[in-house]
């Protein structure tokens, strides 16, 4: 047998022996979509970088250096990830760790913002939950997707039944363990994912004969690719002709960078920050997370890209540049070393989706569920239902990842944009403004998450998350400050919650 479909299948098996031994460990709904608030700085640095990239990773941005190499927005979208996330993990993750295990013990961003502003309608719940739901529809497609790609062009399997094994592999270990197995499954697709994007690269650039010859390969296929003041574009149709168009438009650096803005509202990374054992362990979490799980992979993706240029073009260009890395992989390592690393590609790809369903079935069980159909549920019903709603949102994003049409980075560009436009600035008032309303976080989710459904109908080039976030956080400082102060208990709870550790 290939030495590359025996490291796949191993690698496999190991996912689902976590899946059953963590099924013993998941008692109670807090279990099942917190684990309880007892994860480890590295757990929780590694299984939140995990949750965060996805198969954009090591698919998607790779794709895109390679179809431009520095002259496009690849840099500027590193730039401004790596910005956001340090900003993430700097002042909202101990602000919300603090914030939603005071306020009644939260255990989703929804219900945090009910309980955060005594919304006892349930609309600020309902709201949020819907757009939660939503958007992570896409986002879960867009991994189905990658995964897809990733058999098919690796295996020659068909893309249906790739994407049909993905889909039932990641369903049965987040259906068995909940949180708890999504974390320590994602903390070691995190380091695998970490590896893959460090090595490849300097085992690569060595091949290559070092930097200098790196360059100078690329530089034969286009001096502009070298020029970071030059857009540069891909004929995908004869995989062969690079054709230069100008300067790089000042609306591509300003949509690249905005994408930072999205870390404040993405309720996967989010959960993360709620669910470490203190808020004493989230200084080591953040430099792990930073260094190790953003910085490196980030920039090594971007290698991988530039790198492929000069492995493959001109004399032998990809037809889709997103397969990359996986062709550079089998051309620079032997197989089994190639299978390990292709293994993270199905990594980026699970700890992201996990996370994502996780999330999706706690909003509609939590928010839904609980609220208006079983108010007096037990926890082991709850865990159930949850799993129920874990095997529908799979379901749908199947179908949704059934068009081919649909290139990864596409479908996580927009899921990104509508979870930052929509919780981004109704998260960032709710921890740090004392006159922030419950009205006002309620139309800002609304006009945030609408943006970004309706933008593209605008023919605008910009990124939908810059409007959207910016008319969100409008709708809450004019609302807020039109309304009545919210009442003496919020804030005094605001100013205890301020002062703690």
């Amino acid at each position: 047998m290939n030495p590359t479909i025996i490291t796949f299948c191993v690698y496999l098996f190991l996912l689902l022996v976590i899946g059953v031994i963590t099924y013993r460990l998941t008692n109670s709904m807090s279990d099942y979509v917190l684990g309880g608030r007892k994860m480890n700085s590295w757990v929780t640095a590694f299984s939140a970088s995990a949750s965060d990239f996805s198969g954009w990773l090591l698919l998607g941005l790779p794709g895109v250096a390679y179809a431009s190499s520095v002259s496009e927005w690849s840099l500027f979208i590193a730039i401004g990830l790596a910005v956001g996330a340090a900003i993430n993990w700097h002042y909202v993750a101990k602000r919300l760790r603090n914030y939603t295990a005071y306020s009644n013990d939260s255990i989703t961003i929804s219900e945090f913002l009910e309980n955060r502003f005594r919304d006892h309608s349930h609309l600020l719940r309902i709201v949020s939950a819907v757009f939660i739901v939503v958007f992570f529809l896409f986002y879960t497609a867009s991994g189905l997707v990658a995964g897809g790609v990733l058999f098919e062009a690796t295996f020659g399997i068909d893309y249906t039944l790739a994407l049909t094994l993905g889909a039932i592999i990641i369903f049965l270990y987040t259906f068995l363990g909940g949180f708890i197995a999504v974390s320590y499954t994602d903390f070691i697709q995190g380091l695998l994912m970490f590896l893959a994007l460090v090595i490849t690269p300097i085992v690569a650039i060595i091949q290559l004969g070092g930097f200098g010859e790196l360059f100078t390969a690329i530089g034969q296929v286009n001096p502009s690719l070298l020029d970071i003041s030059q857009a540069v574009e891909f004929d995908y149709q004869s995989g062969v002709f690079w054709e230069t168009t100008g300067s790089i438009a000042l609306v591509s650096i300003v949509s690249a960078l905005a994408w930072g803005l999205g870390y404040f509202g993405q309720p996967h990374i989010l959960t993360r920050f709620m669910a470490i054992r203190s808020t004493a362990a989230i200084p080591k979490s953040r430099l792990i997370a930073i260094v190790c799980g953003l910085v490196l992979p980030l920039y090594g993706a971007i290698a991988v890209g530039m790198i492929g240029i000069a492995y493959f073009g001109p004399d032998n260009p990809l037809n889709d540049p997103e397969h990359v890395f996986l062709q550079l992989v089998q051309v620079v390592f032997n197989p089994w070393v190639a299978g390990i690393l292709l293994a993270a590609v199905l990594s980026a790809i699970m700890s992201t989706i996990d996370s994502q369903l996780l999330v999706s079935s706690s909003a509609l069980i939590e928010d839904f569920y609980r609220v208006f159909v079983r108010k007096k549920a037990t926890q082991t019903e709850l865990v159930w239902a949850s799993r129920t709603a874990v095997f529908l949102i799979v379901s749908i994003a199947f179908i949704l990842a059934l068009n081919e049409s649909n290139t990864v980075l596409n479908l996580v560009s927009y899921a990104w944009a509508g979870f930052g436009a929509a919780f981004g600035p109704a998260l960032l008032f709710s921890l740090f403004w004392k006159r922030t309303t419950k009205w006002a976080v309620l139309v800002s989710i609304i006009v945030g998450g609408g943006t970004v459904l309706l933008w593209k109908y605008t023919g605008s080039e910009l990124y939908e998350i810059v409007p959207g976030f910016l008319l969100a956080s409008l709708s809450i400082v004019v609302i807020s400050l039109l309304s009545k102060e919210p009442p003496q208990e919020i804030q005094d709870e605001f100013d205890h919650v301020k002062q703690m550790p």
